[in-house]
């Protein structure tokens, strides 16, 4: 049977969200174009998640090289590192990745439009003067970097710059509170950078518990990061001898690099949407119901650049219950409830749930149990490091509800919880579980005593 339309479904974005909808949606028979205008994998496999979890495997090689000697491990000198050598490692992963994307589309029966795409109208996409329609549009551009307009702002960087920077920045000034900030600043500081990190609050990582904030804080802090809170800053000047950073009272501070990690904006500007009839939020994301559907019916959007929340894995999820509304059979939901995450800061966050104070504000009473300690592994290493765990319980239905680690591989423990938690499981089934030891991890089924209060 004919159709009036090119495509059944076209989608803008080459991310994460935006290949697997294409992907997924092709395998079902339908006709399907994508088009993206950099390389395939967006901010996650280019510049973001795949890259600065590399960074922080080569910062973690520091550490490894100064516990060494704790365990009778004599280094013939001192460890050299070689920044140019990490990038380019780096870029020849980043490439091969960018390649599977591509083989991925194309075995799918995909067609690739290379180029910048404008939504002409609810059917049609424009890429570099030519239209294409589709019976379906789905818009997954993901979110950019957010930078203040100050003083000096042409002297800032942001978060896609860091991978590639030259020459490495022996001083290095991070503006920011948020997963990125932290990461950022953890890596160059075990790079051997001298990191200071500035948010204009009043703890780190907002939304997180606020017993993890203060840790990782702490922690950073002891590894060597200066971390100043409650400071701005006013405008950015050039020197001889680098950059200055004025703050809004009045100290300066001297970098060779200042990096804003100062949040990220949905990459909205440029597509048309004005055009095609499609609403924003307050936040200026593309606003979608339930069934990721945007204000015009035919036009859809998911990941970063319609906000609900912002993790790689949660826009892999809504690229999924697009595909199936499409060309399933519609049953398909998620639930953002319990959703894992993991900072990659040194040492690690893994949570998954409500922190302390979300969970009394949502279920009322709730009963807490934490632990800090130092790992087995410290104990000969000679580094100060401490590992801190704890559960939020609903006390009416001893259901855990919040689970927060700071520690190693704290992302790698947290998410076999996770599937426990999605699945109900209670105080009662923790402490009936056996523990694997010696691991951090068993702490969280041996905590028997609840916090005061």
């Amino acid at each position: 049977m004919s159709t009036p339309y090119d495509f059944d479904l076209f989608v803008i974005g080459g991310g994460s969200g935006g290949v697997r909808a294409a992907r997924m949606a092709a395998q079902t028979g339908a006709r399907v174009g994508l088009a993206e205008a950099a390389e395939l994998g967006g901010t996650c496999v280019n510049v973001g998640c795949i890259p600065k979890k590399l960074y922080s495997y080569a910062a973690g090689y520091a550490e490894s090289f100064e516990e060494a000697a704790g365990y009778g491990w004599q280094l013939p000198g001192e460890p050299v590192f070689d920044w140019s050598h990490l990038k380019s490692q780096r870029a020849k992963e980043i490439s091969r990745l960018n390649g599977i994307y591509a083989s991925l589309l194309k075995n799918s029966g995909v067609t690739l439009v290379t180029g910048w795409a404008q939504l002409a109208d609810a059917h049609t996409v424009e890429v570099d003067g030519k239209r294409y329609t589709a019976r379906h549009l789905l818009v997954a551009t993901g979110g950019t970097p957010f930078v203040p307009d100050i003083p000096g702002r042409e002297h800032i960087v942001t978060s896609d710059a860091m991978f590639d920077l030259d020459p490495f920045p022996r001083r290095l000034l991070v503006v920011g509170g948020g997963y990125i900030a932290c990461e950022f600043a953890s890596i160059f500081n075990g790079l051997d950078a001298q990191v200071t990190l500035l948010h204009r609050r009043a703890h780190l990582l907002t939304g997180f518990d606020d017993d993890v904030r203060q840790f990782l804080a702490n922690e950073m802090g002891k590894a060597g990061v200066d971390v100043r809170l409650n400071c701005e800053v006013a405008s950015v000047t050039r020197t001889a001898d680098g950059l200055v950073a004025t703050l809004a009272r009045g100290q300066q501070i001297e970098a060779d690099t200042v990096l804003f990690a100062t949040g990220r904006v949905p990459n909205t500007q440029g597509l048309g949407l004005e055009a095609a009839g499609v609403a924003l939020d307050e936040r200026g994301a593309i606003a979608v119901d339930a069934h990721y559907r945007s204000s015009m019916p035919s036009i859809y959007a998911v990941g970063d650049v319609s906000t609900r929340v912002q993790l790689t894995p949660v826009a892999l999820a809504e690229a999924m219950v697009v595909v199936d509304e499409l060309f399933g059979k519609g049953k398909r939901r998620l639930d953002y409830e319990f959703i894992p995450t993991a900072v990659f800061t040194h040492p690690n966050i893994g949570t998954c749930g409500y922190g302390e104070l979300d969970a009394r504000a949502k279920f009322g009473q709730v009963t807490v149990f934490s632990s800090e300690f130092k790992s087995l592994r410290h104990t000969l290493s000679g580094r100060s490091e401490r590992t801190f765990m704890k559960l939020v319980v609903d006390t009416k239905s001893d259901r855990v509800v919040g689970l927060h680690m700071v520690g190693a591989d704290a992302g790698e423990v947290v998410q076999g919880f996770a599937v426990a938690m999605r699945a109900g499981a209670t105080k009662a089934m923790f402490d009936s579980t056996v523990g694997i030891h010696p691991t951090a991890a068993e702490e969280f089924v041996t905590m028997r005593e609840p916090m005061p209060g």
